[in-house]
């Protein structure tokens, strides 16, 4: 015999909503996850008056010790023109006391006339985070299953609210904290800037010094050997009160010379005058970059604009951005590259090398060669348009030989510089040695004599430097003249032959990969030097 309960279908349905509006309940704290107690009330509030069918209900929130409580109300859709929010909290707290447990059941409505059944639900064991109350105005409420979700409502609630005020706390700990590093930090980078400032003090006391150890020396930057201006002659003098001028103008300068002369150091001086010198200073030496990399280098380029190009890369023109880019040995870049430079300069844009869109930067451009430009714009080898460009400014290093009067100063500080390094002690030079070095030609210019020093210093053993004279290019010791003359005659004809061969075969080209600095193995910029010592007219090798 089979049994069948049956229950009344209106029971079955108040199960199933309770049911249902129990696991809504229970998901209110997924819905508060990293939200304000205020939000946190809102939503709240808004479940229990439309889950439970009431008239209002009331929540007083505690904040923290010292802070004012937090009161919200919501009030049935059907209510609302009826009476304000403000008025229910008036009413409640007016009717009641402080203690929840001790509140009647009925009270007199807030919302009309007559009496109100109410339910309050304290937020914690003892109500120290606050109060819910519901309100109703049928008789029998709140039913059990309504007590069982407003207990569940205020348990919950408890929970969120609680994880809620350890968040907040946190986020507070983590401010101050923050707060306190930075502090700390100000105070660091303060006590490091007068470390900075005491260092800079000592600093400029040694170079003091070193100043009155050296007569007549303009300029010693104790940075880096390159950014050193030595001398007093009234060819450099010349020099540096035209670098002073066009120093603080934006005005694109072309630095001439022959190799070894210092145009960098002369760049540098321009670059650290001006108003840019607080930003970057970039450097590039063209005839040290193959020519199928010279644009990528200058101008950058996107991903897979090639083989190889794994990655966007940024150029030396927007790593200058702001600043000043040097392009020593600009005579050796090739055609193309010479067109993207050229709009550089009129537009003040380029593309990177694979990219779609213009690039605009902010750059003063200073250039430098050893080679004459307008003989190679005669060859075809470099644009007119970019050589105009270029020299708006032009300045002429003076060779070394042109300023002989220097050499003392710049031996002087090399034998220092060098002898503080090895650590050795060496209080100067001998007369003869002095002359010696004063009366040569210098055809390396500075980078040669400070090869010199460099290397006398390394083999000195006494406190007086000496110098070999087979250093200097060649020079044997005394000998008798005829017997002396010979030989360098010999070398300087068969020097002579091996660069009129090599440029014949190159077609009078001097750089490039098949060019004659290459069939020779050494860098182009000693080959034109040497072209010029040996007074060689590359332009009779050019093919008709």
């Amino acid at each position: 015999m089979d049994v069948q309960f049956q229950y009344p279908g209106e029971d079955v349905k108040r199960l199933q909503r309770c049911i249902t509006d129990l696991v809504s309940i229970l998901g209110l704290p997924a819905m508060w996850s990293g939200a304000e107690p205020s939000r946190m009330a809102h939503t709240l509030l808004d479940s229990l008056i439309g889950m439970l069918h009431l008239d209002f209900v009331y929540l007083r929130l505690r904040d923290r010790v010292g802070d004012a409580p937090i009161e919200m109300v919501r009030v049935a859709r059907s209510r609302r023109l009826m009476v304000r929010p403000q008025e229910i909290c008036a009413a409640l707290n007016h009717a009641v006391g402080d203690d929840p447990q001790e509140w009647p059941s009925r009270v007199e409505n807030p919302i009309r006339d007559g009496d109100m059944s109410i339910i309050p639900l304290p937020l914690g064991l003892q109500g120290e985070l606050g109060v819910i109350v519901a309100g109703s105005e049928r008789t029998d409420f709140p039913a059990q299953t309504e007590r069982l979700l407003l207990s569940v409502a205020a348990n919950q609630a408890v929970i969120g609210f609680q994880e809620a005020r350890l968040l907040s706390e946190q986020k507070r700990v983590a401010v101050e904290l923050d707060q306190r590093v930075e502090q700390r930090t100000k105070e660091l980078a303060a006590a490091n800037e007068e470390l900075r400032a005491a260092f800079h003090q000592i600093q400029m006391l040694k170079e003091r010094l070193d100043k009155e150890n050296v007569a007549l020396r303009e300029e010693i930057n104790h940075v880096s050997m390159f950014e050193e201006i030595v001398g007093s002659s009234p060819p450099l003098r010349t020099v540096l009160s035209h670098v002073s001028k066009v120093a603080p103008m934006d005005s694109t300068v072309l630095i001439t010379g022959e190799t070894g002369t210092g145009k960098e150091l002369i760049a540098r001086a321009i670059h650290k005058r001006s108003k840019r010198s607080a930003r970057a200073f970039i450097s590039v030496n063209c005839a040290a970059i193959p020519s199928s990399l010279i644009a990528s280098e200058l101008f950058g380029h996107e991903k897979g604009a090639f083989t190889g190009a794994v990655q966007r890369r940024q150029g030396r023109f927007e790593l200058a951005d702001g600043g000043t880019i040097f392009l020593d040995e600009v005579g050796e870049l090739p055609a193309e590259t010479q067109v993207m430079l050229l709009r550089v300069l009129q537009e003040r844009e380029f593309e990177r090398v694979g990219g779609a869109g213009p690039i605009r930067v902010d750059v003063r451009i200073i250039a430098a060669t050893n080679r004459n430009l307008e003989a190679a714009i005669a060859d075809g080898a470099f644009r007119a348009d970019l050589f105009y460009r270029l020299n708006v400014f032009p300045l002429e290093v003076p060779a070394l030989r042109e300023r002989r009067a220097d050499v003392p100063l710049l031996v002087e500080y090399f034998v220092h510089r060098y002898a503080k390094r090895a650590a050795k002690r060496i209080r100067g030079i001998s007369k003869e040695m002095s002359n010696l070095l004063q009366s040569y030609d210098w055809p390396g210019n500075i980078r040669e004599l400070q090869n010199v020093i460099e290397r006398a210093v390394i083999v000195c053993d006494s406190d007086t430097l000496s110098i070999d004279e087979r250093w200097l290019s060649g020079r044997r010791s005394p000998r008798p003249p005829t017997v002396a003359i010979a030989p360098i005659a010999t070398l300087a004809t068969h020097e002579k032959d091996a660069i009129e061969a090599a440029l014949a075969e190159s077609k009078g080209r001097v750089s490039g990969p098949f060019g004659a600095a290459a069939r020779l193995g050494v860098p182009s910029s000693t080959l034109e030097s040497k072209i010029k010592a040996l007074k060689i007219d590359k332009r009779r090798f050019k093919s008709g």
